[in-house]
């Protein structure tokens, strides 16, 4: 079946769908799907430090809009008031959003707080990270993180504090630029189900030690904060045998390895040979003025006498292992008679435990979005907030769905492209990868510029790669050959006699220090460029 002729039956399942879905909108307590402006709904935070910008934009490929994070390395908050709050405690909930990284996440969070009524009134235009919560839920990834939160924010009737509950192994973020839709089922049992895409990926006890951290019931005991150790408790399990001697014969200060006095110089070793000489072929260059460069010396190279030889220079005797070294002598341990296990402070009850049948969750009165990322294009769409499974199950499948079915299709014909040319591509940057690391070499500071040219050249035009690599060969070819045939060694230079004639010499130069001078001025009036990171 080709692809267009696919998509259009996908389309046509999503309006059937939809017509069907339709006549179950009352089973909705709260839905906005964004086809319309979020301007005049929702409300933008008017706090100092959120200055990113939301926008009403297109899902990318798809004639359906969302709410957009459109610029990198901001802080978003935006919020939307209920018409009535949506009380937890009465059956099951479902809360429900679809999001799509569109230029794809490595650090940022795109997860929504659940408000609850605000102490002092509701004031959405100072929605803040502080506005207090009811549930926090949703993908979250920068560094170590990589996780869909489900923070529970929880009133100890004991203390009436708000304490954050968070599950313990939540499922990881989608790894990729699709749209995927984030469901949490909270049912009146006290089971929690996380499923991403339709998918069950987490399901836990809100009231187990187990699932949460930290509990929402504590523990009925506690450790003694007054109880303290005896100074007498012994926890050693082991002691050294207080009995024990070292042996007369125990010599500590024996090494570990000794010269071995049964090894013989190989025949054939050449002692008054040195391991390298100098090049016989390298030839003074022309240009080598010993007053300002120094005394000329070839370089060197191995002696090729040793290569036919067992060996060349001062002939020393190998060591081997010494069998009569012992080391430092210690008592060994036996049990200790007087051991009394490790010391811990009695258990009293706690004065804080209280019991739960069900957790004491705080009514929805806004839905907000209070996030802070790198990334820019990511896009929230369908938030929904149902008393049925099923209902939100049948929003996703008329929604979500046919959407991501759409961008699988489309991301499989780019899979399939790009492993027709998978290994050259992979080639090419593994290339280009190495190339930036050579123009990061000392040695060549002075020619980045020119290297970085010909990269970025060759970046623009793949299939120049081979020429490219032959290109930076030559220019590295001739700058070694520069250091090695024409290039000045440091060498110590006695000074002149004559002061005019060593004022003149320091103030020209030679020719090649002032190229040099020109080069790094280049390099330092020229923009600076920014290294390619992956």
């Amino acid at each position: 079946m080709g692809l267009s002729l696919r998509l259009a039956l996908l389309f046509f399942v999503a309006f059937v769908s939809f017509q069907q879905l339709s006549a179950s909108d009352d089973d909705a307590i709260f839905y906005d799907s964004f086809d319309e402006t979020f301007e005049g709904r929702w409300i933008v935070s008017d706090k100092d430090d959120y200055k990113g910008v939301w926008k009403h934009s297109m899902s990318e490929g798809h004639d359906d809009y969302g709410l957009l994070v459109s610029e990198k390395a901001r802080k978003y908050a935006i919020v939307k008031e209920l018409n009535k709050p949506v009380s937890l405690k009465d059956g099951t909930v479902v809360l429900q959003y679809e999001t799509r990284f569109q230029n794809g996440l490595e650090c940022g969070g795109a997860y929504i707080k659940y408000l609850r009524p605000q102490e002092t009134g509701w004031m959405a235009k100072e929605f803040d990270n502080e506005s207090p919560y009811s549930i926090m839920f949703g993908p979250d990834k920068c560094g170590a993180t990589n996780k869909v939160h489900f923070i529970l924010k929880h009133k100890n009737p004991k203390s009436g504090e708000y304490v954050e509950h968070h599950l313990k192994f939540p499922p990881s973020v989608p790894s990729d630029k699709l749209s995927h839709v984030y469901t949490a089922v909270i049912r009146p049992d006290n089971e929690l189900r996380i499923l991403i895409d339709g998918e069950e990926k987490k399901k836990a006890n809100m009231l187990s030690a187990e699932d949460f951290e930290p509990p929402l019931i504590p523990a009925k005991t506690i450790p003694d904060p007054d109880d303290k150790k005896p100074e007498d408790w012994d926890e050693r399990a082991k002691i050294p045998d207080p009995a024990a001697v070292k042996p007369d014969d125990w010599d500590e200060d024996a090494p570990m390895e000794i010269e071995d006095e049964d090894a013989v110089k190989p025949d054939g070793w050449l002692d008054d040979e040195p391991l390298e000489i100098d090049d016989p072929e390298a030839i003074k260059p022309d240009d080598w003025e010993d007053e300002e460069d120094g005394e000329w010396e070839a370089p060197k190279i191995d002696n090729p006498k040793c290569d036919a030889a067992p060996g060349c220079g001062e002939w020393k005797r190998p060591t081997k292992t010494n069998l009569a070294y012992k080391g430092k002598w210690h008592a060994p341990l036996i049990d200790n008679p007087n051991y009394k296990g490790v010391w811990k402070p009695q258990e009293i009850p706690n004065p804080n435990y209280f019991e739960l049948d069900k957790p004491d969750f705080e009514p929805i009165a806004a839905i907000g979005i209070e996030i802070w990322t790198m990334q820019d294009g990511i896009l929230f769409d369908n938030i929904l907030i149902a008393k049925d499974e099923t209902v939100a199950e049948a929003y996703w499948e008329t929604t979500w769905k046919p959407k991501f079915t759409v961008e699988k299709e489309k991301q499989k014909v780019e899979d399939e492209v790009i492993g027709s040319d998978g290994a050259l591509a992979g080639f090419q940057k593994k290339v280009f990868d190495l190339l930036y690391k050579v123009a990061d070499i000392p040695f060549l500071s002075a020619h980045k510029l020119k290297i970085l040219d010909i990269i970025e050249k060759g970046e623009k035009q793949p299939n120049l790669t081979i020429g490219v690599l032959v290109s930076i060969v030559v220019v590295i070819s001739t700058i070694l050959f520069k250091i090695i045939f024409g290039g000045k060694k440091p060498a110590k230079v006695e000074p002149k006699s004559s002061g005019a004639a060593a004022e003149t010499s320091n103030k020209e130069g030679s020719s090649e220090e002032k190229e040099e001078e020109n080069e790094k001025e280049d390099n330092a009036a020229a923009p600076r460029r920014r290294r390619r990171e992956d």
